[in-house]
């Protein structure tokens, strides 16, 4: 049985013109994680990204900690063979584990309520302007989850949440050719909407059940799914202990 571990990447930069970026804590989240697993003994086999530079970086920084930690524990002398080899994209970069596109799913609600040109000032000035930034794209979410403007969007809800079910088949395809045992296991640094989905799918829910699973998916918190044969169970749902080594301040959703 092969465990699939999704782990949404580390905190990004929210509001920042480039939010394809991993905050300065979105680092230390990764590594949090990979001293985790060094520390408890995770073996992980193979490790995979979507193409996001916030989802490559953050498997790297995990990683780096993860084989640092690793070493500094091992005492002896096994060789641990890499998961992940960086020179290499191609052999750990699936584009089906890409987030959807956060900016044509927000432009397209401002566009429909008629107050794109002005949205920037509205959230400069307001008392608060990230939690109004925040209120702006959660209402842009409702609308691109509710279904009934498909076709105003670059890929419309039900054709992200096709593309999340083919990543995980991906996984499934990848871990074959790669003969690994039985037993082992797989991580993918990805986003929350991509687990989100998956993990809907699993639960045989649909778009709205999606939407707030995505709401509380913790940045580096991990969700567990085991494949067996061609059946996929959710083992379990945004597993994040590892932030609170350092306390409750690392817990972000961002």
């Amino acid at each position: 049985m092969t465990t699939i571990l999704l782990a949404r990447h580390g905190q990004a930069s929210f509001g920042q013109e480039n939010y394809d970026q991993l905050s300065e804590l979105g680092t230390v989240q990764a590594q949090m994680l990979g001293q985790h697993y060094a520390a408890t003994r995770r073996r992980i086999d193979a490790i995979f990204t979507g193409r996001l530079v916030r989802q490559q970086d953050s498997a790297r920084h995990f990683w780096e900690r993860y084989q640092s930690s690793t070493h500094a524990n091992n005492t002896n002398g096994t060789a641990t063979a890499p998961a992940i080899n960086f020179d290499q994209p191609d052999s750990y970069i699936l584009p089906q584990f890409d987030e959807f596109n956060h900016k044509d799913v927000f432009v397209k609600s401002a566009e429909a309520s008629g107050n794109r040109s002005d949205i920037s000032a509205e959230v400069a000035k307001a008392e608060s302007p990230a939690t109004r930034l925040a209120e702006l794209f959660d209402q842009a979410m409702q609308r691109w989850h509710a279904g009934d403007n498909d076709q105003d969007y670059i890929e419309s809800w039900p054709q992200f949440n096709d593309r999340a079910q083919q990543a995980l088949e991906q996984v499934r395809t990848k871990v074959a050719n790669m003969s690994l045992d039985q037993d082992s296991t797989v991580l993918v640094f990805t986003s929350g909407g991509v687990i989100a989905a998956i993990t809907a799918q699993l639960l045989r829910q649909g778009s709205q059940t999606a939407y707030q699973l995505n709401k509380s998916l913790v940045n580096t918190g991990v969700t567990s799914i085991t494949l067996k044969n061609q059946s996929s169970r959710l083992l379990s749902l945004n597993e994040y202990s590892h932030l609170f080594s350092d306390g409750k301040p690392f817990v972000t959703w961002r």
